[in-house]
């Protein structure tokens, strides 16, 4: 769990014990490549926190994938309306490559929040900066031209372009793939 509790902590200090009191509640998941882990319309109460591989969340949109958000190792993934609301949700998590996840119980880490400071802390920094980071993308779509979206992921998110099918990175930065293509040819 090196990457998971590394990423923890950089994120925010928590002790020891609070490490613990959290990894303690895991169970371990090997997900093989392409595997949905969330799906819509599904009732899912568990949030999966990444060891190593990729995910990305997606919506369905007239029956088209629009990818809205990558998970690499160290970050964790949910469904939005089943965490923070307990709603049947609207996304799907697929793994892009083959994925160890450690599972935790919603309604287990909600207690650990309501009991655990550090742990409370945490989340509220890792919200924070996730509220941050798509309302960065809210605007950056309807600001900056294609090139200068394409050319903030590759610095902001470097490799993630080698491990991800194009498709699903022109999805995300709101451009065709035929523009992307070009972009990357230039």
């Amino acid at each position: 769990m090196k990457n998971i509790i590394e990423s923890i902590i950089k994120k925010y200090p928590v002790s020891h014990e609070t490490i613990e009191a959290l990894t303690s509640r895991f169970e371990k998941h090997l997900f093989p490549r392409k595997s949905h882990i969330i799906k819509a319309d599904k009732p899912d109460r568990k949030v999966f926190f990444i060891e190593s591989g990729l995910t990305r969340s997606y919506i369905l949109s007239d029956g088209k994938e629009i990818t809205t958000w990558f998970s690499k190792e160290g970050d964790w993934t949910y469904g939005s309306l089943d965490f923070l609301k307990n709603k049947v949700g609207f996304e799907y998590v697929q793994t892009l490559e083959e994925t160890i996840a450690y599972s935790i119980p919603i309604d287990t880490l909600n207690e650990l929040f309501r009991t655990n400071v550090e742990l409370a802390n945490w989340a509220r920094v890792s919200h924070q900066d996730a509220f941050l980071l798509l309302q960065d993308l809210r605007i950056e779509r309807l600001t900056l031209p294609a090139k200068e979206r394409y050319e903030k992921l590759l610095r902001d998110l470097p490799g993630l372009c080698n491990r991800v099918n194009l498709g699903y990175i022109s999805s995300y930065l709101g451009i065709t793939l035929p523009t992307l293509s070009r972009i990357r040819g230039e």
